[in-house]
């Protein structure tokens, strides 16, 4: 092959292909699917989620007419109680707020509360890769 003075980038825009910036998470288990670079995206990260989704989808269409749709999210009890923790969490960080301003809080204890509701949040935000 003759090296045409092009890097891979150019060939790739010339061609209509771009590179994925941003990584896509995984449709069984919500961590991130590693880009293979070229071709369609991987929509699991491992066989093991793959195989679980297979197993799902081919239970459901054995037993008849689908009882969860397919964009059905399925949380066992405990996943399903540490979600509920933490958006009990983020409730009381926010009721936390409101309270110090009702009382007319100072700036510096504001923004160790609003720190806290925003830490509660981005925890509660994780949900889906808390036990990965």
């Amino acid at each position: 092959m003759h090296d045409t003075g092009t890097d891979e980038k150019t060939r790739l825009k010339s061609a209509g292909v771009s590179r994925r910036t941003h990584p896509q998470p995984c449709r069984w288990c919500g961590r991130d699917v590693t880009d293979a670079g070229m071709g369609r995206r991987r929509q699991y990260c491992r066989q093991s989620c793959r195989q679980r989704a297979y197993e799902q989808r081919a239970s459901l269409n054995r037993n008849g007419a689908a009882a969860v749709p397919d964009d059905a999210v399925v949380l066992s009890a405990e996943d399903a109680a540490d979600l509920s923790d933490r958006v009990y969490q983020v409730r009381c960080a926010a009721e936390d707020v409101a309270t110090a301003v009702d009382e007319g809080a100072g700036a510096t204890e504001l923004r160790q509360l609003c720190d806290a509701l925003i830490q509660a949040a981005r925890a509660a935000d994780g949900w889906r890769r808390a036990g990965v």
